[in-house]
């Protein structure tokens, strides 16, 4: 499979569908259409309806092109396609642009919150064979 040196993902022959809908249909369809294709969990949360602060996170996503949030449990809606949220993971705000097929996720799941370990090699004094490696 052939990909671009600095793209993630590998090239798509046709255009996205979610549920058999084009990204503008998405788009066209109102809250309560939207959230009959969604998964129940996703359905249920919208259902109860967003909070506060969803609700301004969601107008500021319209306005603007970049927007900072710390709300990883935000669902993303087709309004989010092709724009760039920064996601706090607890340390730092990762950028991360929105494609068609993060659609019906949450925020958080592409913000990891936990980097992965790399062990460095032993000290001295750290297991019985290293008592007989010289120091310099």
């Amino acid at each position: 499979m052939a990909r671009k040196s600095g793209s993630r993902l590998p090239k798509r022959k046709e255009e996205f569908t979610y549920r058999g809908l084009k990204t503008e249909d998405l788009n066209k369809l109102s809250t309560e259409e939207f959230m009959e294709l969604l998964p129940s969990r996703q359905r249920r949360r919208l259902k109860r309806g967003l909070t506060k602060d969803h609700k301004r996170l969601l107008s500021r996503v319209k306005d603007r092109e970049v927007v900072r949030t710390h709300l990883r449990d935000m669902i993303v809606l087709p309004e989010m396609v092709g724009k760039t949220i920064e996601i706090y993971n607890g340390k730092a705000f990762n950028r991360v642009e929105i494609m068609p097929e993060m659609v019906g996720h949450y925020l958080g799941e592409y913000s990891l919150t936990r980097a992965r370990v790399t062990h460095g090699s032993a000290g001295v004094g750290a297991t019985r064979s290293s008592k007989f490696v010289p120091l310099k």
